[in-house]
Protein backbone atom coordinates (compact mmCIF):
# COMPACT_ATOMS: atom_id res chain seq x y z
CA UNK A 1 0.00 0.00 0.00
CA UNK A 2 1.17 3.49 -0.83
CA UNK A 3 0.60 5.22 2.51
CA UNK A 4 0.99 8.76 1.12
CA UNK A 5 -1.40 8.04 -1.75
CA UNK A 6 -3.92 6.50 0.62
CA UNK A 7 -3.75 9.45 3.02
CA UNK A 8 -4.11 11.94 0.15
CA UNK A 9 -7.03 9.97 -1.28
CA UNK A 10 -8.84 9.75 2.04
CA UNK A 11 -8.30 13.46 2.73
CA UNK A 12 -9.05 14.93 -0.70
CA UNK A 13 -11.46 12.45 -2.33
CA UNK A 14 -12.89 10.36 0.51
CA UNK A 15 -15.90 8.91 -1.32
CA UNK A 16 -13.77 7.51 -4.14
CA UNK A 17 -11.13 6.29 -1.67
CA UNK A 18 -13.71 4.52 0.51
CA UNK A 19 -14.97 2.74 -2.61
CA UNK A 20 -11.41 1.42 -3.18
CA UNK A 21 -11.04 0.51 0.49
CA UNK A 22 -14.30 -1.46 0.40
CA UNK A 23 -12.69 -3.97 -1.95
CA UNK A 24 -9.51 -4.43 0.07
CA UNK A 25 -8.70 -6.73 2.98
CA UNK A 26 -9.39 -5.12 6.32
CA UNK A 27 -7.72 -7.22 8.95
CA UNK A 28 -5.84 -5.55 11.78
CA UNK A 29 -2.67 -7.52 11.02
CA UNK A 30 -2.35 -5.59 7.75
CA UNK A 31 -3.79 -2.18 8.69
CA UNK A 32 -1.96 -1.72 11.97
CA UNK A 33 1.68 -1.91 10.82
CA UNK A 34 1.11 -0.57 7.30
CA UNK A 35 -1.00 2.50 8.09
CA UNK A 36 -2.23 3.04 11.63
CA UNK A 37 1.08 2.71 13.50
CA UNK A 38 2.77 5.13 11.11
CA UNK A 39 0.18 7.90 10.99
CA UNK A 40 -0.86 7.57 14.64
CA UNK A 41 2.74 8.37 15.60
CA UNK A 42 2.58 11.88 14.10
CA UNK A 43 0.68 13.70 16.91
CA UNK A 44 2.56 12.21 19.90
CA UNK A 45 5.92 12.62 18.18
CA UNK A 46 5.21 16.25 17.28
CA UNK A 47 3.93 16.99 20.79
CA UNK A 48 7.01 15.36 22.28
CA UNK A 49 9.27 17.58 20.18
CA UNK A 50 7.19 20.64 21.06
CA UNK A 51 6.96 19.87 24.79
CA UNK A 52 10.54 18.74 25.34
CA UNK A 53 12.55 20.84 22.90
CA UNK A 54 10.53 23.92 21.88
CA UNK A 55 8.39 24.37 24.98
CA UNK A 56 5.28 26.31 25.87
CA UNK A 57 5.76 29.97 26.84
CA UNK A 58 9.26 29.30 28.11
CA UNK A 59 8.33 26.08 29.92
CA UNK A 60 9.63 22.73 28.70
CA UNK A 61 8.93 19.23 29.92
CA UNK A 62 11.87 16.98 30.58
CA UNK A 63 12.77 14.57 27.83
CA UNK A 64 11.92 11.54 29.98
CA UNK A 65 8.54 12.94 31.00
CA UNK A 66 7.75 13.97 27.43
CA UNK A 67 8.77 10.59 26.08
CA UNK A 68 6.63 8.70 28.60
CA UNK A 69 3.67 10.91 27.73
CA UNK A 70 4.23 10.41 23.98
CA UNK A 71 4.39 6.64 24.37
CA UNK A 72 1.21 6.56 26.46
CA UNK A 73 -0.69 8.75 24.00
CA UNK A 74 0.57 6.64 21.09
CA UNK A 75 -0.45 3.34 22.69
CA UNK A 76 -3.85 4.77 23.63
CA UNK A 77 -4.33 5.92 20.03
CA UNK A 78 -3.69 2.40 18.80
CA UNK A 79 -6.05 0.96 21.40
CA UNK A 80 -8.73 3.49 20.40
CA UNK A 81 -8.60 2.23 16.80
CA UNK A 82 -9.58 -1.23 18.03
CA UNK A 83 -12.19 0.17 20.41
CA UNK A 84 -13.61 2.27 17.59
CA UNK A 85 -13.88 -0.77 15.34
CA UNK A 86 -15.77 -2.72 17.99
CA UNK A 87 -18.09 0.23 18.72
CA UNK A 88 -18.80 0.67 15.00
CA UNK A 89 -19.49 -3.05 14.57
CA UNK A 90 -21.57 -3.28 17.75
CA UNK A 91 -23.81 -0.36 16.73
CA UNK A 92 -24.16 -1.31 13.05
CA UNK A 93 -27.29 -3.41 13.42
CA UNK A 94 -29.04 -0.72 15.46
CA UNK A 95 -28.81 1.67 12.52
CA UNK A 96 -29.67 -0.79 9.76
CA UNK A 97 -26.02 -1.41 8.86
CA UNK A 98 -24.27 -4.67 8.33
CA UNK A 99 -22.23 -6.13 11.15
CA UNK A 100 -18.77 -6.76 9.73
CA UNK A 101 -15.78 -6.35 12.01
CA UNK A 102 -13.29 -6.24 9.10
CA UNK A 103 -15.16 -3.30 7.53
CA UNK A 104 -15.44 -1.63 10.93
CA UNK A 105 -11.67 -2.03 11.35
CA UNK A 106 -11.07 -0.33 8.00
CA UNK A 107 -13.33 2.59 8.96
CA UNK A 108 -11.63 2.87 12.37
CA UNK A 109 -8.17 2.72 10.78
CA UNK A 110 -8.63 5.25 7.99
CA UNK A 111 -11.12 7.78 9.39
CA UNK A 112 -8.70 9.39 11.92
CA UNK A 113 -6.30 10.30 9.11
CA UNK A 114 -7.14 14.02 9.23
CA UNK A 115 -6.61 14.19 13.00
CA UNK A 116 -3.31 12.34 12.76
CA UNK A 117 -1.99 14.49 9.92
CA UNK A 118 -3.18 17.69 11.62
CA UNK A 119 -1.02 16.71 14.61
CA UNK A 120 1.98 18.10 12.75
CA UNK A 121 0.68 21.62 13.47
CA UNK A 122 1.51 21.21 17.16
CA UNK A 123 5.19 21.65 16.32
CA UNK A 124 4.96 25.37 15.58
CA UNK A 125 3.38 27.46 18.34
CA UNK A 126 1.34 29.86 16.19
CA UNK A 127 0.08 27.04 13.93
CA UNK A 128 -1.24 24.90 16.81
CA UNK A 129 -4.75 26.25 16.27
CA UNK A 130 -4.79 24.47 12.91
CA UNK A 131 -5.07 21.12 14.68
CA UNK A 132 -8.79 21.90 14.59
CA UNK A 133 -8.62 20.70 10.99
CA UNK A 134 -8.49 17.23 12.51
CA UNK A 135 -12.24 17.51 13.07
CA UNK A 136 -12.52 16.65 9.37
CA UNK A 137 -12.04 13.09 10.64
CA UNK A 138 -15.68 13.14 11.74
CA UNK A 139 -16.71 13.64 8.12
CA UNK A 140 -14.30 10.87 7.10
CA UNK A 141 -15.90 8.62 9.72
CA UNK A 142 -19.35 9.40 8.33
CA UNK A 143 -18.39 8.72 4.71
CA UNK A 144 -16.60 5.53 5.79
CA UNK A 145 -19.60 4.30 7.74
CA UNK A 146 -21.88 4.93 4.77
CA UNK A 147 -19.53 3.23 2.30
CA UNK A 148 -18.48 0.20 4.35
CA UNK A 149 -21.08 -0.41 7.05
CA UNK A 150 -24.03 0.53 4.82
CA UNK A 151 -26.49 1.85 7.42
CA UNK A 152 -30.03 2.82 6.47
CA UNK A 153 -29.86 6.11 4.56
CA UNK A 154 -32.04 7.94 7.09
CA UNK A 155 -29.93 6.68 10.01
CA UNK A 156 -26.39 7.30 8.73
CA UNK A 157 -25.93 10.71 10.38
CA UNK A 158 -27.33 9.47 13.69
CA UNK A 159 -25.05 6.42 13.49
CA UNK A 160 -22.05 8.73 13.06
CA UNK A 161 -23.12 10.94 15.97
CA UNK A 162 -23.67 7.98 18.30
CA UNK A 163 -20.26 6.50 17.40
CA UNK A 164 -18.58 9.87 18.05
CA UNK A 165 -20.39 10.34 21.38
CA UNK A 166 -19.46 6.82 22.51
CA UNK A 167 -15.82 7.43 21.64
CA UNK A 168 -15.70 10.82 23.36
CA UNK A 169 -17.13 9.28 26.55
CA UNK A 170 -14.66 6.39 26.37
CA UNK A 171 -11.77 8.80 25.75
CA UNK A 172 -12.70 10.84 28.84
CA UNK A 173 -12.89 7.69 30.95
CA UNK A 174 -9.48 6.53 29.73
CA UNK A 175 -7.98 10.02 30.10
CA UNK A 176 -9.37 10.20 33.63
CA UNK A 177 -7.76 6.89 34.53
CA UNK A 178 -4.40 7.90 33.03
CA UNK A 179 -4.66 11.32 34.68
CA UNK A 180 -5.33 9.65 38.02
CA UNK A 181 -2.35 7.36 37.66
CA UNK A 182 0.21 9.69 36.14
CA UNK A 183 -0.92 13.15 37.17
CA UNK A 184 -1.86 16.29 35.32
CA UNK A 185 1.53 16.97 33.76
CA UNK A 186 1.31 13.82 31.69
CA UNK A 187 -2.11 14.63 30.23
CA UNK A 188 -1.47 18.21 29.20
CA UNK A 189 -2.47 18.49 25.58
Amino acid sequence: MNIVGRAKGILFDPKAEWAKIAGEPGDAAFLLPNYVMILAAIPPLCRFIRMSFIGYDGFRFGIGSGLVRAIIVYVLSLVMVFVTAYVIDFLAGTFGGRKDLASAMRVASYSPTAAWVAGVFTLIPFLGILTILGLYSIYLLHTGLVALMKPAVDKAVIYTIVVVVCLVVLWFVVAGIVFGILGMGMMTM
